[in-house]
């Protein structure tokens, strides 16, 4: 069986992406989220520690 990383030829628009809760911005699927990509929601550490816009 074939793992779908391995498979992963350079073509980051066909991996999965969704906004951030901290900026905003987008951010697209790392290796390192594969586990737990339901449960992301900051692109970054900086993100996380920032007060959320909504108050």
């Amino acid at each position: 069986m074939k793992r779908a990383a391995a498979s992963f030829r350079g073509n980051k628009a066909a991996l999965p992406s969704k906004p951030c809760a901290g900026c905003g911005l987008p951010m697209s699927w790392r290796r390192r989220w594969a586990w737990n990509w339901a449960e992301v929601k900051y692109c970054s550490n900086a993100c996380r520690r920032r007060p959320s816009p909504r108050g």
